[in-house]
């Protein structure tokens, strides 16, 4: 499992983190039972404290996507493929309407937008 930390952008590290794990998730890179680094080989491996990789823990635990036992670690929890997707669609969701507020407050007409959301959904990788 490979995370990566970039100081180039203003989301706080266990956000990062957090994304990223789910972003595995999602993708099936982590299926469900995979272990997860312990938050103190994470933290070293990645040069960061181990309060923001709890904190990252904390909140994958807490939607979901961790199960954590006492002496035996975190792992992928057995979540449906239809909890991920909703998380997904959330996100999305939210990046359509802060485009649906820029696009209002600069009068990019209703069309365009959705000319240029099926450029971008037909764009391959």
């Amino acid at each position: 499992m490979e995370i990566i930390i970039s100081s180039n952008t203003n989301k706080p590290i266990y956000e990062q983190i957090t994304s990223q794990i789910k972003a595995m998730v999602i993708s099936g890179e982590l299926q469900t039972g995979d272990p997860i680094p312990s938050m103190r080989s994470l933290a070293k491996s990645i040069h960061v404290s181990v309060i923001t990789v709890q904190k990252a823990y904390e909140d994958l635990q807490r939607d979901g996507f961790i199960e954590t036992t006492v002496g035996r670690g975190s792992f992928i929890s057995a979540q449906n493929k239809d909890f991920f997707q909703e998380e997904q669609q959330r996100q999305a969701e939210e990046h359509l309407q802060t485009a649906v507020d820029i696009a209002r407050t600069c009068g990019i007409p209703l069309d365009k937008m959705i000319e240029l959301l099926t450029i971008f959904y037909q764009e391959e990788e």
